[in-house]
């Protein structure tokens, strides 16, 4: 019964071997209960996503046995690659508004592990066997549940670590063949992306214990605008402190000269997620900052960009005194090839 909390992985920096592979999906995790025309939507937190996917509750009753749990991601394509932003503007409050998306931008749902069927738990199962009942009880799921492609190919994996990508897929998770499920627990192992960009730092958010900064706001340059990228954040309380010396000499009191000055304007149908914007998922959380000259340069660690932002929080490496702002453009980002999406929610392969 929900709310059940999904097992996790975590990260290292190679692919293991000697583990069953799967392609990291980049949607919302999300555990799917279906009893009968009964079905819930749990997220990652436990809280219910159902009425955000109405199209998936039909699916569920569609191309679902009739009594399970299973455990997957909710993602939305355009195309030929995976859409987040589509999937942030399906949290949205009015049931207009979702009924609408649903039907202009679909969601789908990926299926990787099997927790119950009928009266049977596999809490206890081995993960092989658990896949072996997952592929046998979705055999004639689809058009919008889909089983993800699997391998117990180290060299195949490696191969869709790089291929997948230009799906929008953002790695690969290994899971050990005998692991049980562990609910909220990281026994799976998952591999990212990680690659270096240089970015102007162009203001800052405070941190939720007191007066030092949680957050350092991004930006780089294109077409001779500074757009929004994204946050780097996780640093020690120390560094917090000796973070708000070093960008004091930075602090603009004037918000007119500052080249974001003209976000307050715009609303949250705008393409540019601003640092002041609205998020439906912490409508209480202050995303208030902190104007800062565009002068500064830093470099950052990251996964993968989403549209124009960095997917994921940016780690700060270090300052970059020598790089001139200007210089902080897209252009020094990875633009990975594009592999058909499509390809991958088809694959009928090794097992």
């Amino acid at each position: 019964m929900p709310p059940v909390a999904p097992m996790l992985a975590r990260s290292v920096a190679k692919i293991p071997p000697d583990m069953f592979y799967e392609a990291k999906w980049d949607g919302f995790r999300s555990i799917i209960f279906r009893d009968g025309d009964e079905v819930e939507l749990g997220s990652r937190r436990e809280r219910p996503l159902t009425r955000y996917f109405p199209e998936l509750v039909e699916a569920a009753r569609r191309e679902l046995p009739e009594r399970c749990v299973v455990d997957g991601e909710i993602v939305i394509a355009a195309g030929d690659h995976l859409d987040f932003d589509a999937l942030l503007n399906r949290i949205h409050p009015a049931e207009s508004r979702v009924r609408l998306l649903a039907e202009q931008t679909p969601a789908s749902f990926v299926a990787f592990d099997l927790l119950a069927l009928d009266d049977e738990s596999f809490w206890e199962t081995p993960f092989r066997v658990r896949r072996e009942r997952l592929e046998a009880a979705l055999a004639g799921a689809g058009p919008a549940i889909f089983i993800a492609p699997g391998t117990t190919d180290h060299k195949r994996a490696l191969r869709w670590f790089d291929e997948f990508e230009g799906a929008g897929l953002d790695g690969i998770i290994a899971k050990p063949f005998d692991l049980l499920y562990e609910p909220d627990r990281r026994p799976m192992y998952k591999i990212k992306h990680e690659r270096t960009a240089d970015c102007v730092v162009a203001g800052f958010r405070w941190h939720k214990s007191g007066p030092v900064v949680g957050s350092l706001l991004l930006g780089l340059y294109d077409d001779g605008a500074l757009q929004h990228v994204g946050v780097a954040a996780a640093f020690s309380a120390q560094r917090r402190e000796e973070l708000l010396d070093e960008l004091a000499p930075y602090r603009m009191e004037d918000l007119a000269d500052h080249p974001w000055a003209g976000w307050a304007q715009q609303d949250e149908a705008t393409v540019d997620r601003m640092p002041g914007a609205i998020t439906r998922w912490n409508a209480k959380k202050d995303l208030s900052w902190v104007p800062l000259r565009p002068a500064l340069v830093c470099e950052v660690g990251y996964d993968h960009l989403e549209g124009r932002r960095f997917r994921h929080t940016a780690q700060f490496r270090r300052w970059r005194p020598d790089r001139d702002p200007g210089s902080c453009t897209y252009d020094q980002l990875d633009r990975p090839v594009s592999y058909d999406l499509a390809s991958i929610l088809s694959w009928q392969g090794e097992a």
